[in-house]
């Protein structure tokens, strides 16, 4: 299944209303808006560039994947996220190549977009985030 595009860029901060000292006040990023995600316990700040968006990702907890990749690794780029039309054929596709997932399956984010991560050791050391828009707001 080939990616559509690259949705977004994803940076760990400590805070988001700290990191958004540089992102929307110094460098004049827009703000679209901030989302407090219970289920990977973060709080994301979302910064439209262009046709993709910078997003900056804060733990709220200290046993959240974030908050341990937080102390582990500091702040900085965490992840980068290509969008996909399917990504039950794109996991599927991946997985018949055994390229190793952390999620074998989809999960989804509050406004119906699905995601899934594929595993730094398969992709030469990035972490890659797939992304599947809901039906409308696809191509937007």
């Amino acid at each position: 299944m080939p990616p559509i595009k690259i949705n977004h860029i994803a940076i760990v901060v400590e805070e988001v209303d700290a990191a958004l000292k540089f992102w929307r006040d110094a460098l004049g990023l827009p703000l679209q808006h901030v989302e407090h995600n219970e289920g990977e316990e973060v709080d994301i700040a979302f910064l439209p560039v262009g046709d993709s968006e910078i997003e900056l990702i804060a733990p709220f907890t200290e046993t959240s994947g974030v908050a341990k990749y937080l102390a582990k690794k500091g702040a900085g780029l965490h992840h980068l996220c290509i969008e996909v039309e399917d990504i039950a054929a794109a996991l599927a596709q991946l997985s018949a190549q055994n390229i190793e997932l952390i999620n074998d399956a989809p999960r989804a984010r509050p406004d119906g977009t699905r995601y899934a991560f594929v595993h730094p050791r398969a992709t030469g050391g990035v972490l890659l985030e797939l992304y599947e828009l809901p039906a409308e707001r696809k191509h937007s």
